[in-house]
């Protein structure tokens, strides 16, 4: 028996990284899941995986800015497994530059990213969620579902160079505890993540300046200098940076039912950091 028995859980950006354990985590507690990325490979490869540790996942491949992502996303998870019942905004990426050389392009598209893409996908799965809770109230069942933000140190307190991102973060800790309230009558619960320095292919240590990644037909620079990494490290009350599967253990907290009457909330999940 896992926790997720019987689950639905709906992850973005679930390829690779903190998603990918995010999803490994959820369905070894027994939830079918959803699972997202830009590309199919990294996305069939952890559905893949989770169906060879014996658990139920499929693939929803494409980018989570697109307008008919949300309602696609969802439709996936019902007409898979029949329902939603965890949702998990992991999807993200960074795109710096302070403010005076900051572009348009470059501050949209932080904002659809980490604010427009969670906002389509709660508004696509409000009808699902809203009629679900209906019929479970008549019959006297009270059941809770999940839904976990993803932010970032960045967006409690801010970084320089990181004006568009983290604004959206900052951002998404505001639509957490709205839809908190909102959604409260119908036994969701919404919670935020908040990351501090988490090892990812985007901020691992790197002697190459020119490493990057293709999203989406743009060129994200990608990697910190070991220097900074040593440096951000020291400023750590635990002495190092997380692991993806340590960032993915904080998401789980806020999925399972010990978290059934918390919602509202921000944990900061950085070894301690404090603002």
């Amino acid at each position: 028996m896992g926790k997720l028995d019987n689950k639905v859980a709906l992850i973005t950006g679930s390829g690779r990284g903190i998603g990918r354990e995010v999803a490994l985590k959820l369905a070894s507690e027994g939830a079918s899941v959803v699972i997202n990325d830009l590309d199919a490979t990294p996305a069939e490869e952890t559905v893949a995986d989770i169906i060879a540790r014996g658990g139920k996942a499929v693939a929803c491949i494409g980018s989570v800015t697109a307008p008919d992502f949300a309602e696609r996303f969802v439709k996936t998870a019902i007409d898979h497994f029949g329902g939603v019942d965890i949702i998990v905004n992991n999807a993200g990426y960074t795109w710096d530059n302070v403010v005076q050389k900051m572009t348009d392009e470059q501050w949209y598209a932080m904002l659809d990213v980490h604010m427009t893409a969670p906002f389509r996908i709660f508004r696509a799965a409000a009808g699902f969620i809203r009629e679900s809770s209906k019929r479970e109230a008549e019959a006297g069942v009270e059941n809770f579902r999940k839904i976990v933000n993803i932010s970032s140190v960045a967006g409690l307190g801010g970084n320089p160079g990181q004006v568009g991102y983290s604004s959206a973060k900052a951002g998404i800790v505001g639509m957490t505890k709205t839809l908190a309230k909102e959604w409260g009558r119908y036994k969701v619960n919404v919670n935020c993540v908040a990351f501090g320095f988490i090892t990812t292919r985007l901020t691992e240590a790197t002697a190459d300046a020119d490493a990057s990644v293709d999203i989406e037909g743009r060129k994200i620079k990608v990697g910190i200098s070991p220097d900074l990494a040593k440096m951000m490290e020291r400023s750590i009350p635990l002495g190092r940076a997380g692991r993806p599967e340590e960032a993915a253990g904080a998401v789980a907290m806020f999925c399972y039912p010990e978290s059934d009457y918390v919602s509202g909330e921000v944990l900061i999940c950085g070894g301690g950091i404090s603002l």
